[in-house]
């Protein structure tokens, strides 16, 4: 079945960690034998051959560069100056614009390119291994956009999606870890990403910004990779409340395939999935909850976040690749999801949501 996956880290790998995600996930394990610059060498799941093994055929893939002057060892941090940050940004939009070059991506910009792509990816006379894995483009965190006038810049090249926090502080909305609004110049950001059609990413705000945001924008909302706080008791989680105005505004959430945000109390970088139980039926947990809150399966999807900054060693324990997200079929299946169900979650949700948006 085809799946969209709402949120994947790949230029923050394809540059911080230098891998070429040409190859598959296994032969980026093997070149990375013996590496111990980063705490998930050697992990990966996430490739290109893998996405197309899965029919893994659309993703949302991310920029990612912060301004935080006191984190300078966090992924995607650590940037003196905003103009530093959106240049390394560029750098991310090169890689992806040079994977298009090579016939590995496509950009979906709108409802054509869109209808465009998934007329290819279903035309099953066509080998994966042929198709390009389209991307959406989405900013995780705005500190690089220097001011204002930079989001219309990235609205030109391809940007529809923007999460105005990350972790820690931020220069237009402080995120997980935190509490606090928005700032002034985060409450202009909300406005303008209003007036120019891109969508809002809930994930990462504090309570309080999650509530602004909603408030001052009118346009469609998702959370593109976030579980439930019911189940996990941190302010990275959504509240029950939170899911209901999501789901009242037609928004989608992607369920976060981190261990630490599927099972409470699993501690980052020392804890095993194996270890705890955590498996791709934890995932259903949280769809479950959400189902229930809800009454239906319309508003959970996938968005796995593999790779991002992790590895097999805080990923599901039965999770090779992220090919393996096509096992959660036969698995919502003994759980009481029907068909129906199971494309809801797999990509029809994600693509009514962006059909809407995309009038």
């Amino acid at each position: 079945m085809f799946i969209i996956d709402a949120h994947l880290d790949m230029a923050l790998n394809a540059l911080e960690w230098n891998r070429d995600y040409r190859l598959s996930a296994h032969q980026i394990r093997q070149e990375e034998t013996g590496m111990t610059d980063k705490i998930d060498r050697a992990k990966g799941t996430v490739s290109l051959p893998d996405l197309r093994r899965g029919n893994i055929g659309l993703v949302v893939a991310t920029q990612i560069a912060r301004f935080n002057q006191s984190n300078g060892n966090l992924p995607g941090a650590g940037w003196n100056s905003p103009e530093q940050a959106w240049a390394m940004t560029q750098a991310q939009r090169a890689w992806y614009e040079t994977m298009v070059d090579a016939g590995e991506m496509s950009q979906i910009i709108d409802r054509a390119s869109l209808e465009s792509h998934l007329t290819l990816w279903f035309n099953e006379t066509i080998p994966n291994e042929q198709k390009p894995v389209g991307y959406i483009l989405s900013l995780e965190g705005a500190d690089s956009l220097v001011n204002l006038s930079y989001l219309e810049k990235a609205y030109n090249y391809g940007l529809r999606a923007l999460g105005p926090a990350h972790y820690s502080t931020g220069r237009y909305a402080p995120g997980t870890g935190l509490s606090g609004p928005l700032t002034a110049q985060g409450r202009e950001l909300v406005k303008e990403m209003d007036r120019l059609g891109i969508i809002l990413d809930a994930t990462h705000l504090t309570d309080e910004g999650f509530t602004e945001a909603l408030a001052l924008y009118k346009g469609p909302v998702w959370a593109s990779h976030h579980n439930c706080r019911s189940l996990v008791p941190h302010q990275r989680q959504l509240t029950d409340d939170q899911i209901n105005q999501l789901t009242e505004r037609g928004g989608v959430i992607g369920g976060c395939f981190d261990a630490w945000m599927m099972k409470p109390r699993f501690t980052q970088r020392v804890s095993n999935p194996t270890s705890f139980g955590i498996s791709l039926e934890t995932i259903i947990d949280h769809y479950d909850h959400i189902c229930q809150l809800t009454g239906n399966s319309l508003h959970i999807a996938i968005g796995s976040d593999l790779d991002g900054t992790y590895g097999i060693e805080q990923s599901p324990s039965d999770l090779d690749t992220i090919a393996d997200l096509q096992n959660l079929t036969g698995l919502l299946t003994k759980r009481g999801y029907s068909a129906e169900d199971i494309e809801n979650i797999f990509h029809k949700n994600w693509l009514r949501f962006l059909r809407n948006a995309w009038t």
